[in-house]
């Protein structure tokens, strides 16, 4: 493992750099990417922000946005980026089965490899590692390493603030989730003291729904939800001919499993969801129910202790019955 002086004096230096977060990224992986981005563009580096898919419309306001490369639009280009880069910063992951295609041109690369995560299990293919389960968010710890790590708060400015502030504040459920700590909090704090708006970032996020995504909501709460009160647990499932009927795109999705967790007494919530290629699983728990286990066990996933996804190659109704079968394993737990 690298260590951070040799990781400072790398830097001291203007390097090519690229910079990758997971699959879909949601509001996490953009925050810390272009996060870091804006911090290392002030060095003098050459960087670039390279994710392996699209990503919600509603993160596409955050700064430096427009610099983002997306490798499924351009391969080839991309492929030449990672060859040519002397380090490539992983953020909000920890395996590379989790960047897809990408995740092979990251392992063949001859650069330094950083990993900045919070999941759980990292993969041993990084050089370097600024790790904790115990963080909120991947943000936080890109903050963590820029103030405490390289010991270059100085550099902190609004543009970082808001990407940072924007990773936590959704990772966090809105500072809901019991990890938001005390030290989230101070750390949010510093963060609107240099700029981050976060009325502004709360809106552009939360309150930018297309017309589409919240006819959809409606369905999915008045038609798709299922209460399974033996067990404490309620489902919303929908299928590809419901995605095509309201024209779901990349980010309409997401947090609808919150939905069916607010449901008076349930413990656990899963959105079971049709895609082109296989039935994918997004599990949202309470208290100290293990989301995480379910999904690493029997769907070829993981995650956090309280929020999990997975996949699933059977179909929609056989995910869905399998589901449900997996909960009497669960009963007593669930009934606690």
């Amino acid at each position: 493992m690298l260590s951070i002086s040799e990781i400072k004096s790398l830097l001291a230096t203007p390097q090519k750099i690229v910079i990758t977060t997971h699959h879909k990224p949601d509001g996490d992986a953009m925050g810390s990417s272009l996060g870091l981005y804006a911090y290392l563009i002030q060095l003098g580096h050459h960087v670039k922000v390279i994710t392996p898919t699209d990503y919600p419309y509603f993160l596409h306001w955050m700064p430096n946005n427009s610099d983002v490369i997306i490798y499924t639009e351009q391969k080839e280009q991309v492929a030449a980026l990672v060859a040519e880069a002397a380090m490539i910063f992983c953020l909000d992951f920890n395996s590379l089965g989790r960047i897809n295609e990408l995740g092979e041109l990251v392992r063949s690369s001859e650069a330094y490899k950083l990993m900045i995560d919070h999941h759980l299990d990292p993969e041993d293919f990084d050089d370097y590692r600024h790790w904790s389960i115990n963080a909120c968010a991947a943000a936080q710890l890109v903050y963590d390493f820029i103030v405490n790590e390289l010991e270059d708060g100085a550099r902190m400015n609004k543009d970082i603030a808001t990407c940072l502030y924007t990773g936590i504040m959704t990772d966090s459920g809105s500072f809901r989730f019991a990890s938001a700590t005390s030290d989230v909090y101070r750390i949010a704090a510093e963060l609107i003291d240099l700029g981050a708006e976060h009325w502004r970032i709360h809106q552009l996020v939360y309150d930018n729904a297309t017309e589409n995504r919240l006819r959809f909501l409606g369905h999915c709460i008045s038609e798709k939800l299922e209460v399974l009160r033996e067990f404490n647990t309620a489902i919303i499932s929908v299928s590809k001919e419901e995605l095509n009927e309201y024209d779901i795109e990349t980010g309409d999705t997401e947090g609808i499993v919150n939905y069916a967790l607010s449901v008076n007494g349930i413990r656990l919530a899963a959105f079971i969801i049709e895609r082109t290629d296989k039935v994918k699983l997004s599990l949202r728990s309470t208290g100290d129910f293990p989301a995480n286990e379910i999904c690493k066990k029997y769907f070829n996933g993981g995650g956090h202790r309280n929020a999990a996804g997975g996949v699933s190659e059977k179909s929609l109704a056989g995910t869905i019955e399998e589901f449900k079968t997996i909960l009497t394993e669960y009963k007593t737990q669930l009934l606690q």
